[in-house]
């Protein structure tokens, strides 16, 4: 009976013996109850997952943002805890102790070991001044790390708003606000913070001599004239870029079904822009502010590299690589160490900036 129900080889016919057995005698085992481990395998319900969790999983994923981001964590941890365990200030001159080598102590120095006392190391010695370079290195990394944050975050406000009012309006006004944006993108942006540097710079010394005791006065001396002008230069010019990201969002989302029952309800422009439309964009926003990091970091670095950056005795890692420069080949690890560690600056904000930019796209989702 088994081979005549067998199909031949190569033929279309089905094979019928599986189906057969399946019409065995029904024993006692088959009416045996499941247990309640084997109920609660049959089916397995995952928990349902956010939007930002659904993000950072597949962030987990990806290995080469993880190990950026744990850089990045490092930095700062070096930069903004590393002083509290430095014995030396930044701007603090140690008689006798100018131009050490790495982990080298001076004449006062030894003997202050040899009679029983704790002196701190120079772990990257000091400068033709005495001061100590690691600590200066952390606080020029503080610096390159605040500067490009508050950048970030004035482009973040101008941009998305901007990029939102031009995309939700359409039309002539988007016509009118793109060309400005055009017309922004071909100014050169090294030559405007130069030129509001120069023009500022009396203004900014003339308040701070004439207000001597007012906390904005010490806060803008501190800063200096060209440190002032880069901010503003962000303000004014490099917002463009996220400006166009968020009105490409908004030209898609306002098409959607949700956009128009808040019209018909009669929500203003504003409100829709405020409550749906920019917190569907917050992937591409949070996303595109990252990025903008590493890139007001370099700005804020070569300025200072060129000496229209940070003011002494404020210290940046561009004007420590700078100062290096005159003893490049008898001090060349003063040009290394503040080079390598604004190079690995730079590059954990790239690539932990596109790896965010991969987990928050919908799009890319596996």
């Amino acid at each position: 009976m088994g081979k005549m129900n067998k199909a031949p080889i190569g033929s279309m016919q089905v094979d019928v013996n599986p189906i057969l057995e399946q019409n065995r005698p029904l024993s006692p085992d088959d009416f045996v109850l499941a247990s309640n481990e084997e109920k609660e395998n049959f089916i397995q319900v995952r928990p349902s997952m956010s939007y930002w969790q659904d993000a950072m999983r597949r962030l987990k994923k990806n290995k080469i943002a993880m190990v950026a981001l744990g850089i990045i964590i490092l930095l700062i941890l070096f930069a903004f805890v590393g002083p509290v365990f430095v014995d030396y200030g930044y701007a603090q001159q140690i008689r006798g102790s100018e131009n050490l080598a790495p982990f080298a102590y001076s004449a006062k120095e030894i003997e202050l070991k040899a009679a029983g006392e704790k002196v701190f190391p120079h772990v990257f010695g000091t400068d033709g001044l005495g001061r100590d370079t690691l600590v200066r290195i952390m606080y020029g990394t503080r610096i390159s790390m605040v500067i490009g944050v508050v950048a970030s975050l004035l482009v973040l406000i101008i941009g998305s708003i901007y990029g939102a009012i031009s995309g939700y309006a359409g039309g002539m006004v988007d016509a009118i606000m793109m060309r400005i944006v055009e017309l922004i993108y071909s100014v050169p942006d090294i030559l405007i913070v130069l030129l509001l540097a120069t023009t500022m710079t009396p203004a900014i010394n003339s308040f701070v001599n004439n207000n001597q005791s007012n906390p904005l006065a010490k806060l803008l001396s501190t800063l200096g004239a060209s440190l002032i002008a880069i901010f503003i230069a962000f303000a004014l010019l490099y917002w463009v870029g996220m400006a166009r990201i968020i009105r490409g969002q908004i030209l898609q989302l306002k098409q959607q079904e949700y956009v128009t029952a808040a019209k018909a309800l009669g929500a203003s422009g504003g409100h829709i822009i405020k409550r749906h439309l920019l917190p569907n964009c917050i992937g591409q926003i949070v996303a595109t502010t990252c990025l903008q990091i590493p890139s007001a970091i370099f700005l804020e670095s070569f300025l200072s590299f060129l000496g229209n950056g940070v003011q002494a005795p404020m210290t940046s890692l561009g004007s420590m690589a700078s100062d290096a420069l005159g003893g490049m080949y008898t001090y060349t690890y003063r040009l290394i160490i503040p080079a390598v560690i604004l190079s690995v600056m730079i590059l954990s904000f790239n690539l932990f900036g596109d790896g965010l930019r991969d987990a928050l796209d919908p799009r890319l989702k596996k």
